[in-house]
């Protein structure tokens, strides 16, 4: 029979192993909380990452009426080609089933026929056109055969702009969507006015908080000028709901008209880089249309920005722009400002980039 020295001295025993016990079970649990706490954390942070692969872009743009347009958008898809970035959609913000029509002629000659594109249906009414090729879909062959091949038959099936927006970003990366907006505001301001759906339960805003990295915009005026932004003022509306409500977060770089304005890529160029095909959309717009109208290359600057980089331009310091509504563009310095421009090359640089633009365009489409 044990003594009750031996009683007691078992239970000091059993009192500390079942308090070293749970010591070690609460240290372990803790442990364990730490790292899960540590895991969402890390988890976090990485999705705070700013996204380091290739370009993922969106083209956005008044397709119709100038051709420089056009230019830009064979650059980016042989910009894709070289895997030097994605293209993901068009949106079409000028009116009109012909202008859809156009970027469906583009999509599908250069191969990207499965591009999804949007269009705007209630924007600008009756903008100014000054190369009006929206006939391009309707050329035909010397036998009356189209020309052109066409993917899109309908395009009232088409989703608006802001629609594809939505579902163009909700698909890709945090922070790693670039839009290259050449013209009007009109879908961009659909979508950041548009509320959560079943693509996203995010609203507009806070969709484009998430997902895009950079705004590549072709419009402001800057400097000392201070006049009104051509584009802005087409529907000014729109652009203050722009200005208004984009988030400060996102960047946005602007190209103002005077930085192309210096990239002439003359009709006859044109028609001369392109001599290995009659059967060509831009070429054919140049031999059917009268591009002689001043067109300079104001729209590729926004692609080339978005797919190179900085390395290629000269760019103001940081700031940020309010929209007068007289449509102004008013820049104010600031090192936090979300917001550069572009600033005009000399005349080497011009000729620099216009050999880009030029190039890309001299290049043969395989299987023609």
């Amino acid at each position: 029979m044990q003594s009750k020295y031996e009683l007691v001295r078992q239970a000091i025993i059993f009192f500390i192993l079942r308090r070293w016990m749970l010591s070690t079970i609460l240290t372990l649990c803790g442990a364990m909380f730490m790292a899960s706490c540590t895991n969402e954390q890390s988890a976090a942070d990485e999705g705070e990452k700013t996204y380091s692969g290739i370009p993922l872009i969106i083209y956005d743009t008044d397709i119709g009426s100038s051709t420089d347009d056009l230019f830009a958008l064979e650059m980016l898809y042989h910009y894709e080609e070289e895997g030097r970035c994605k293209l993901l959609g068009v949106v079409v913000d000028r009116e009109g089933d012909e202008c859809a029509a156009v970027a469906d002629v583009m999509n599908t000659y250069f191969g990207h026929a499965d591009l999804p594109i949007g269009m705007i249906r209630k924007g600008i009414s009756n903008p100014p056109i000054w190369i009006d090729y929206k006939a391009l879909p309707t050329y035909t062959t010397p036998d009356g055969k189209p020309m052109f091949h066409r993917t899109i038959s309908d395009c009232s099936a088409l989703p608006d702009g802001w629609q594809l927006y939505r579902r163009l970003l909700a698909q890709q990366p945090d922070h790693s969507v670039s839009i290259c907006s050449v013209g009007f505001v009109t879908a961009l301001a659909g979508l950041l006015t548009s509320e959560g759906d079943d693509i996203s339960p995010l609203n507009g805003v806070e969709l484009v908080r998430q997902k895009v990295k950079c705004l590549y915009i072709m419009g402001g005026v800057f400097g000392e000028s201070v006049e009104p932004d051509f584009n802005f003022a087409q529907g000014i509306t729109f652009a203050q709901t722009f200005f208004r409500l984009w988030p400060q977060e996102i960047d946005m770089v602007f190209s103002p008209m005077e930085v192309g304005q210096g990239v002439e890529y003359k009709p006859e160029q044109v028609i001369s880089d392109i001599a290995w095909t009659d059967v060509h959309p831009i070429k054919q717009i140049y031999l059917t249309c009268n591009c002689n109208t001043g067109q300079k290359m104001w729209d590729p600057m926004a692609v080339i920005h978005a797919v190179e980089g900085d390395t290629s331009f000269s760019l103001s310091d940081r700031g940020n722009i309010i929209l007068t509504p007289q449509a102004e563009t008013i820049f104010t310095p600031s090192a936090t400002g979300n917001c550069r421009y572009q600033l005009p090359g000399n005349e080497a640089w011009n000729v620099m980039i216009l050999e880009k633009i030029r190039n890309y365009n001299k290049m043969k489409i395989s299987g023609l």
